[in-house]
């Protein structure tokens, strides 16, 4: 009974306000632009409309077929529904009842009490006190704050009954304009903070015309104050935070802490009820894409730790991440950078209870036999996805960014970005792009990326759907999780990698049937490399350079590589066995063309190498290559050659990596408490051996050799000298090396989807060398099951090898000794009988990953067979 009075005097309340509106909106000495009374008398009349069709004038015999209240209308509508009916409704100038509800609070009249506190306990006196102070008081709350809370729960526990604090609860926890006002900061906190409705209300009343002004004089203010340092530009531009996040967890904890079931179902049915309400007026209110303080309701509602809880998943928790999904552009961006003002340890309990709404989600839609599973259309999972990236970049902006290392183009990349077709090239995120951020920008985000990665959703994910609802994407509304590649894991994105590699490789291969016809000249369909294995570096460079040289696009055909003098059909086999002898002269000490540093085992280029630029440029071709044909390379680089392919300058944390004796050196350098001119005796100058062995030295800066280093200046030596090895001294190396690298990867989802961990992960394959793994996986065929003895044995004795023998192993049954993205658990591994006992060797399939094992008749025999087979396994002693 407490609720349906309630909800009558909310109506009688927002008639007055309605009504009110009207006359405001025609009131010829308003302040207002004709237009924008307009405006607001209609909107007035499509929420009339609305709430008529939703929830009736309350008259039960009334006659309006488009009134929730008469019998005539057929079947109650959704919100959805309601809204693009209402619109109708007005387009029609339909008839309107008398009294339409309003979808605005109001406080409830003198019979709006409890009907629940006839039956308590106590005096008729203090029944007489608690209807005044209800009266007076409590049903005149339109917005709260931690102290009104603690006064009703006091009041609440004093009567007995919780009636009241919940009634407040329900009436301002579901209505977003009471929570927009609702634990705002003091203006001692924060100056932009809001008090009151009437402040939005202000705001609300500007043009549209103003908007776009005010929002251009902001933006040219910005560029003005950053000049040419983003990252000034991009930490000023942070939204300031209106709502008192620490007053906010405290009344919650408070509220949670009295274990009242009857507040916490408040709670949750407020949450529904306040998202149900946004999501139509996000959709036509332009405050939420305007106003900062309209954001204010999610940030508290956001803040509720018990949103992840089983009550919520089903319901409420996915209600309120649809409606925020539903925000626009610059609401998200306003949001975002409110959140990078976060703690790490704030923003990571909301990504956990946003990975384990979708982990719920996705777990339940499996099992679930009459659901349909396609995660794409998950509502649920997309909504929690969408609103995760918005964490996503949080965790970026917030985190340790770098904007002075962003490398400028080169007159050939210039040229190249000028010839690449922008319609093949994948859209970046507009978010990204609004905000002025990519993971590039940050070298250490507020939360790890691993920390995004969902692997349920990875697993279960339809990578070659998702992947065409990718490419319709670019062009239509359509939703993709490779869109959003931070909650894919590795694995599957370069599934989807797989995916957009072989559809190019398909289209260059009907241009060239198609261009065969037209010209009548015979076109090979592949990218046909013919080598003798002597000279396997020789032959392949020289071939490659001719097809860089007449016609590029044939590098992005489908790789087919054949060994002179050699029977044998590549499909996939030979090329691994190719790539694999090609690393291993490229990278020979004797060539010099990279250095091995051994310590950390990674190769970097020789600024001393006696070849040419041209020699770079073709191994940038062989890296592109291998990433385009999903082969993995026995090659380690440190991380930032990746940060450079992917168009960022090293700086001085990056030389750990190709210097780590002298990074070392210069940190000390750094740390040094004592007088560092007096003590070290430098200047901006260094020392390097050339070529033929000659001592070289080179200014840092202009007149280097006069200038001292000392304690003020010493970082910006660390930094010329960290950007001399890293950047100045290979740049005509790197250069050449990436225009090689780009030649084949130009125009693909490379650098959208992976970041530089995860693309040398792509190169390089993981680490993991877990056997164990590959046994849970491995199919079996010709005979053989898991219970065979002789499967038995085998995993025995592998289990057994060393890491060394086991590399063998993987290199003898599948032609790379390396373990793909995802570890072995991702490899297509089969072994297949291959006749009884015998002295014959285990033979292998590269191709397709298939060991052939006779059935030996003891586990000793099949050691030393598959021992023998795996050492004496080169050239062409695999099938």
């Amino acid at each position: 009974m407490t609720s349906n009075n309630q909800d009558t005097n909310l109506g009688n309340k927002g008639d007055d306000e309605d009504r009110g509106d009207l006359n405001e909106a025609s009131n010829p000495e308003s302040t207002e632009s004709p237009s924008e009374m307009k405006r607001a008398a209609a909107r007035t009349m499509i929420e009339k409309f609305f709430y008529q069709l939703i929830e009736g004038c309350g008259n039960p015999s009334c006659t309006n077929e488009n009134c929730a209240s008469s019998n005539k209308q057929q079947g109650p509508l959704s919100r959805n529904e309601a809204a693009a009916k209402a619109l109708e409704l007005f387009h029609q100038k339909a008839k309107l009842c008398e009294a339409s509800p309003s979808k605005q609070f109001r406080p409830s009249s003198d019979n709006a009490t409890d009907s629940g506190d006839s039956g308590s306990s106590v005096s008729t006196n203090q029944q007489e006190s608690i209807c005044k102070t209800k009266e007076s008081s409590i049903e005149d709350i339109s917005f709260l704050t931690e102290e009104k809370v603690q006064e009703l729960v006091n009041f609440s526990k004093k009567i007995g009954d919780f009636s009241p604090l919940v009634r407040v609860i329900g009436r301002v926890f579901s209505n977003w304009q009471a929570l927009n006002v609702s634990f705002l900061k003091t203006p001692q906190e924060g100056s932009s903070s809001l008090s009151s409705t009437a402040e939005i209300t202000t705001d609300s009343k500007l043009t549209e015309k103003e908007r776009q002004q005010s929002s251009s004089e902001e933006k040219d203010k910005d560029e003005t104050v950053g000049g040419a340092d983003h990252s000034c530009r991009c930490k000023s531009s942070k939204t300031d935070l209106q709502v008192d996040i620490e007053s906010v967890q405290r009344t919650y904890k408070s509220l949670y802490g009295l274990g009242e079931s009857r507040i916490e179902n408040a709670l949750h049915n407020a949450i529904i009820s306040l998202s149900q309400m946004a999501e139509v007026d996000i959709r036509f209110h332009h405050e939420f894409q305007h106003n900062a303080s309209y954001l204010n309701c999610f940030l508290i509602i956001f803040e509720n730790h018990m949103l992840q809880s089983a009550e919520n998943l089903e319901k409420a928790f996915p209600s309120i991440c649809h409606t925020m999904s539903l925000l626009p552009l610059q609401a998200q961006v306003s949001l975002t950078r409110v959140w990078s003002g976060f703690p790490a340890e704030s923003l990571k309990k909301k990504l956990e209870g946003l990975q384990q709404l979708i982990t719920f989600k996705v777990l339940t839609q499996q099992i679930d036999p009459f659901h349909n599973h396609n995660l794409n259309e998950n509502e649920d999972v997309t909504s929690a996805t969408k609103l995760m990236k918005l964490l996503y970049y949080a965790s970026i902006l917030g985190g340790d960014l770098e904007f002075e290392n962003r490398g400028s183009l080169s007159l050939q990349e210039l040229l190249d970005a000028t010839d690449r077709d922008e319609s093949r090239t994948p859209k970046g995120d507009p978010l990204a792009k609004e905000l002025g951020v990519t993971i590039l920008d940050c070298r250490k985000p507020l939360l790890p990326l691993e920390d995004f990665y969902n692997e349920p959703l990875s697993d279960s994910l339809e990578v070659d759907r998702d992947f065409t609802n990718f490419k319709k994407s670019q062009d239509q509304d359509c939703f993709a999780f490779l869109s959003y590649p931070f909650i894919l894991t590795p694995s599957t994105k370069s599934m989807g990698l797989f995916y957009d590699n072989r559809i190019r490789m398909f289209e260059e291969q009907r241009m060239t049937v198609l261009n065969s016809l037209i010209q009548g000249e015979q076109y090979s369909p592949y990218l046909k490399i013919k080598v003798k294995r002597d000279q396997v570096v020789e032959d392949a460079l020289i071939q490659l350079e001719l097809v860089a040289m007449e016609n590029p696009s044939d590098l992005k055909k489908q790789l087919y590589v054949e060994f002179e003098g050699e029977q044998g059909v590549d499909e996939g086999g030979v090329s691994k066995e190719f790539f694999q002898l090609i690393v291993e002269e490229i990278f020979n000490p004797d060539i010099g063309m990279f250095i091995l540093n051994e310590s950390t085992r990674c190769y970097w280029f020789n600024p001393n190498s006696f070849e040419t630029d041209r020699q770079f440029k073709l191994i940038g071709i062989v890296l592109g290559l291998a990433i385009y044909n999903n082969v993995i390379l026995d090659a380690s680089f440190p991380m930032v050659l990746y940060r450079k392919l992917m168009g960022r300058k090293g700086t001085f944390q990056d030389l750990e990596g190709v210097h780590p004796v002298l990074y070392s050196s210069l940190k000390s350098l750094l740390n040094f408490e004592g007088n560092v001119e007096e003590t070290f005796l430098m200047n901006f100058e260094i020392s390097y051996t050339d070529v033929f062995g000659n001592m070289k030295t080179h200014s840092l800066k202009k007149d280097g050799e006069n200038i001292k280093v000392n304690n003020s200046n010493r970082q910006e030596f660390v930094n010329l000298y960290a950007d001399f090895l890293v950047n100045k001294h290979i740049e005509c190396q790197f250069r050449e090396f990436k225009h090689g690298f780009d030649m084949v990867t130009s125009e693909s989802a490379l650098t959208l989807w992976f970041s530089p961990y995860e693309l040398d992960l792509l190169v390089c394959g993981s680490k993991d060398f877990n056997f164990l793994s590959l046994e849970d996986t491995t199919e079996y065929d010709g005979g053989y099951t898991r219970q065979s003895q002789v499967i038995k044995n085998f995993w025995e004795v592998v289990h057994g090898f060393d890491e060394e023998k086991k590399k063998k192993l993987l290199m003898f049954a599948t032609g790379s000794d390396r373990v793909p993205v995802g570890g072995l658990a991702k490899l297509r591994f089969i072994i297949t009988k291959s006749g009884p006992d015998s002295d014959r060797l285990p033979a292998s399939h590269t191709c397709f990953n298939v060991l052939l094992l006779p059935e030996y008749s003891s586990k000793e025999k099949l050691e030393e067979r598959l021992l023998k087979a795996i050492t004496h396994a080169k050239g062409f002693g695999m099938l």
